[in-house]
């Protein structure tokens, strides 16, 4: 498979349905998913191969870019997901990232939201990321924050407040 990302201790490439576990052990988690518009989605490997097949798979077919696989070096598994996806319904793309709680804290995360902004700017072309935070999710708001993002609106959806942050790239 080939590696998109690569950083000091993570790699990132396409999703795979040999990825099946893996996406059903982070997306089936609740504290993974705790924070997120799709807690609860995946309920079986039947959602999870969806998941892979239906959405990441067909957007990198459609727009080129979608969730990629965050694999952990150390342990040469797939520990979460780090990527972007075209919201069709605000015409914009969107910053994601998530992984298994055992890999929180290390600083895993702001790694791979750091190697993904050039390479969304300069391999895919995209000239500007939001990124959607539950309020109280302090952490991811001050990830977003470390890399540049700027905060520019607050709203209500699904019954979380969430903070909308903008990057220009």
């Amino acid at each position: 498979m080939t590696v998109l990302i690569d950083t000091e201790r993570l790699q990132m490439r396409h999703f795979t349905l040999a990825d099946l576990e893996a996406v059903y052990a982070f997306s089936s988690h609740d504290e993974v998913t705790r924070y997120t518009g799709d807690a609860g989605m995946v309920r079986s490997r039947d959602d999870a191969r969806r998941i892979i097949e239906e959405v990441w798979l067909a957007e990198y077919q459609r727009y080129g870019y979608a969730r990629y696989a965050l694999v952990h070096k150390g342990d040469n598994r797939v520990i979460g997901f780090c990527g972007m996806k075209y919201e069709t319904h605000i015409g914009a793309t969107d910053i994601g990232y998530r992984m298994l709680p055992q890999y929180w804290g290390q600083g895993l995360a702001k790694e791979a939201v750091a190697a993904l902004l050039p390479y969304a700017r300069d391999v895919l072309g995209l000239k500007r990321i939001i990124g959607d935070v539950v309020d109280i999710n302090l952490a991811s708001a001050r990830l977003l924050q470390s890399v540049g993002f700027k905060q520019i609106d607050q709203f209500e959806d699904q019954g979380f407040t969430l903070l909308r942050f903008e990057l220009n790239l």
